[in-house]
């Protein structure tokens, strides 16, 4: 249920839970072992075979990968896997943190259940890491990755038609016109990741599309950046103010937001000594945002060519993007039809740009602070006709952002404090017409607060601190359902951290002082089920954990057949997106 871990130890260590097996013997079908990353000629190749041995629908399906990084020096590098066109992976690498002869080694897991459809025949597939040894930068990437088949848990009475698993979606289709692409750069507010679909079902009842937005390069550490006419003032130099939110469209109308998570990688805000042993919320495994299109189910119904765009708004190079679309059918019926009913959103946010600096006599700024700020609401229904009759889904939707950075340095001094929230406020409103209405409320909040710095001591030296007073996910789901009790899950996932570099007169590495971080992951819901575990390191070695604090006799309690998921799938009709 959660990473073992030693005290002392400076390899990699977080608090996230591991995924519940369920009871039964998974097959393993793996799709590279010991492959080495390093300065490669193109994408690894993936051949994949449908495991004979558990034939589908199975209990879970698990994303197994193992990284090593051998050396004493690298770039934080970023890798996706991708299977049938569809991407099962997105994320990137820890730097190194272990002496050779040892190497700094992570484990992931990724439940990917929900693309069941991909696995049931024969596909090709790619693995896209990318390191590159040479000079200094001597660590050598290498890894394995396997996919862990459960066979539903109770197979007799599934076989005689009793057994309940939660509904997948039947069909999974990626955004890549060509299966061996990989992601898509954004490099500005217009350009678009389009996908065309040309026949898809005519029975959809439901549509989700999972979206992946990861900054680059200038865009790495965006929640930093200034409005143009002050990008001199940005710590790490780049424009189009802190705000950046991806827009989705379905045929060229506004069908949803998802907004950008802060993700920090191992070698963020200039200063990798802060990332060991424990890196960032999410860096080593990205969490895609879950955008809900089943109001526009109706409209992908007709038969008709249908394209699906991605656009971040603030891009300013790059972003690097994917998606997968995600359907639900409906088998009583080979047509569905439907219609849009309402759509308020509007085609681009209009965020607001507050500036107060104060300057001194040469126009040099010498303090005060830059505020940007969007928020935004819309509406957003429609109705399908299914074989179980009519269903109307309606999405009420808030987004707020805000980011604030302060300019008030000691002399001698250059860097930013930033203060920055996103929150989404979602409500999805289900009903066939009559009674049973299904209602899902969902609180989402990404708060990052962060103080850079690069400063001149009074004997010349320079010191460069990092400061994450607070990185978060935050999640919470309450679920009223027509008939049955209501229900709610909670999750927060909280990261701290603190680092100075040390540099001589000269600008030379000096060494770092006061290093140490904790990383807090908790989780509970209605159901009994409850994890909380607490790390803490300093002088980047582990220095200790708590477990089960807020849970029944302080013990750790996680479900494999995830209660929550599967009582929202009852009532729902799809499983809610909620880690773990």
């Amino acid at each position: 249920m959660a990473q073992s871990l030693t005290i002392g130890s400076h390899n990699v260590a977080v608090a996230d839970p591991t995924i519940p097996a369920p009871p039964t013997t998974p097959c393993v079908v793996p799709l590279y072992t010991n492959q080495s990353f390093d300065n490669p000629s193109g994408p690894t190749p993936i051949n994949y075979t449908p495991p004979a041995a558990c034939p589908g629908p199975w209990q879970k399906v698990v994303l197994s990968i193992d990284m090593s990084m051998l050396g004493t020096n690298q770039y934080d590098r970023t890798g996706s896997i991708w299977l049938g066109g569809a991407i099962l992976y997105f994320g990137t690498t820890q730097e190194p943190s272990v002496a050779p002869p040892n190497a700094t080694t992570w484990h992931i897991d990724r439940d990917v259940t929900d693309y069941s459809s991909v696995f049931t025949t024969a596909q090709s597939g790619h693995s896209d890491f990318v390191n590159y040894v040479e000079g200094q930068f001597d660590g050598k990437l290498s890894g394995s990755a396997s996919l862990y088949f459960y066979p539903v848990a109770h197979r007799r009475d599934h076989d005689r038609g009793h057994d309940h698993l939660q509904p997948r979606p039947d069909v999974v289709l990626s955004m890549n016109a060509n299966q061996a692409n990989g992601t898509f750069a954004l490099n500005t507010t217009t350009d678009q990741y389009t996908a065309t679909y040309t026949a898809l079902p005519r029975n959809i009842e439901r549509a989700y599309l999972d979206v992946y937005a990861q900054s680059q390069s200038n865009d790495e550490i965006w929640y930093s950046c200034n409005p143009n006419d002050q990008g001199s003032l940005s710590f790490f130099g780049c424009n189009n103010t802190a705000f950046r939110e991806t827009e989705i469209s379905i045929d060229g109308q506004p069908a949803g937001v998802a907004p950008v998570y802060p993700w920090i990688y191992t070698g963020g805000t200039g200063n990798p000594w802060l990332w060991e042993p424990t890196p960032g919320v999410q860096t080593l495994s990205f969490v895609p945002y879950r955008v809900d299109l089943t109001p526009f189910a109706g409209m992908l119904d007709d038969g008709k060519t249908h394209t699906v765009s991605m656009s971040v708004f603030n891009a300013n190079g790059y972003f690097s993007v994917a998606g997968n679309l995600l359907l639900y059918l409906d088998h009583g019926s080979k047509q569905v039809t439907g219609s849009l009913l309402t759509n308020t959103l509007s085609a681009a946010p209009t965020p607001k740009v507050v500036e107060n600096l104060t300057t001194d006599a040469n126009n040099n700024v010498t303090g005060g602070n830059i505020t940007v700020t969007s928020k935004r609401s819309f509406t957003i229904a429609g109705v399908v006709n299914t074989s179980h009759g009519a269903v109307k889904t309606e999405v009420d939707q808030t987004v707020d952002f805000s980011n604030s950075q302060d300019y008030s340095l000691p002399a001698n001094s250059e860097g930013e404090n930033i203060v920055q929230n996103t929150t989404v406020d979602s409500t999805t409103t289900r009903s066939n017409g009559r009674w049973n209405e299904v209602v899902l409320h969902e609180h989402r909040s990404y708060p990052l607060k962060l103080d850079l710095g690069f400063f001149q001591q009074t004997d010349g030296t320079f010191q460069q601190y990092s400061d994450v007073k607070e990185q978060g996910f935050r999640q919470s789901v309450f679920l009223q359902p027509g008939f049955g009790m209501p229900t709610s899950a909670s999750l927060d996932n909280t990261f701290k951290g603190n680092n100075t570099v040390l540099y001589t007169a000269t600008q030379q590495f000096n060494g770092t002082t006061d290093t140490y971080s904790s990383q807090d992951y908790r989780y509970k819901d209605t159901f009994g089920e409850c994890y909380n575990r607490k790390i803490s390191s300093k002088d980047n070695a582990l220095t200790g954990w708590v477990d089960g604090r807020g849970c029944w006799l302080g013990t750790n309690n996680l479900s494999w057949r995830d209660q929550f998921s599967r009582y929202a799938s009852d009532a729902y009709g799809a499983t809610v997106q909620l880690l773990p």
